[in-house]
């Protein structure tokens, strides 16, 4: 029997057996789930082997505000309530926050069951800096918004962790090539399921791994800190990005693109240019 109070239960992001056992106490006892679609999470509970014969109830972004009052009462009635994600950690980009500190003003238990967390895992899995990071949510749709975000998070010094579909990455990493061209970076995909994937490598490379063969399933994108710019220009392979450009512009117009987007002079590129239309006759 459950204590009255709120239960953050993470659940799994692929593989079933990721779930804790407590996590599977707490949703065969919770009173009442709280959660983002009540669909998904009869389902999962019926994959875990645990009745659907509870009390379900919606709680996402747009009925949060209406929502959260709702399940304070059913608490402050000896209710425990389990609050869940269709996947993962409940309230990281999720709706939670505002139930969470209500509960706290009225001195209400509130407990959370630590699990799957696709921020963690893809830092994890990228081979970039863990040691500071922020999370900046998912990359908004509208282009200029996606363009906004980029260009607000790019001197922070810090490995950046965002949500990313696959309908929209191959868009996301060509904004980010204007913005942050020089950048290693991570795409992380299917995270403990059959065909995890880490695509890993300056944004040019992983743009045309990417192109190459479309990728599908969730995505998380994982972006290094800011180099020292010298480093960077040195590992940067003009080359290629030269290469790649004359595929499709005019000589001229490649060396004007490469020089402005990766603030290079434009005589060194020029020349580099020439070197490798000389190369390819």
């Amino acid at each position: 029997m459950l204590d009255a109070g709120l239960y953050i239960v993470a659940t799994p992001i692929g593989n079933l057996r990721d779930i804790s056992p407590r996590a599977v106490d707490v949703l065969n006892e919770a009173d009442i789930i709280a959660a983002e679609d009540t669909r998904v999470s009869k389902k999962l509970f019926s994959l875990l082997g645990i009745p659907t014969n509870k009390t379900f109830i919606t709680y996402e972004d747009h009925s949060e505000q209406n929502k959260y009052q709702y399940i304070i009462n059913l608490i402050l009635e000896g209710k425990s309530v389990a609050l869940i994600s269709d996947a993962g950690s409940p309230l990281i980009s999720d709706p939670g926050y505002k139930l969470v500190k209500e509960c706290r003003k009225l001195d209400l238990k509130v407990t959370t069951l630590p699990g799957p967390c696709a921020v963690i895992c893809a830092l994890q899995l990228s081979g970039l800096p863990t040691n500071r990071f922020m999370f900046a949510g998912f990359i908004p749709n509208k282009d200029k918004a996606r363009l906004d975000l980029f260009n607000e998070l790019k001197n922070i010094n810090s490995t950046l962790v965002l949500y990313e579909t696959a309908l929209r990455i191959e868009k996301t990493l060509n904004v980010l090539a204007e913005v942050m061209p020089l950048r290693e970076i991570a795409v992380i995909r299917e995270i403990s399921k059959i065909y995890e994937e880490c695509i890993q490598g300056t944004v040019v490379e992983v743009i045309q791994q990417i192109s190459a063969m479309p990728i599908k399933g969730e995505i998380v994108l994982v972006i290094a800190p800011p180099a020292d710019t010298e480093s960077e220009l040195s590992t940067l392979d003009i080359d290629a990005l030269l290469v790649e450009e004359m595929k499709h512009f005019s000589l001229k117009e490649a060396v004007k693109n490469i020089s402005q987007k990766y603030n290079l002079k434009r005589n060194d590129v020029y020349e580099k240019a020439l070197a490798i239309k000389n190369n390819s006759k």
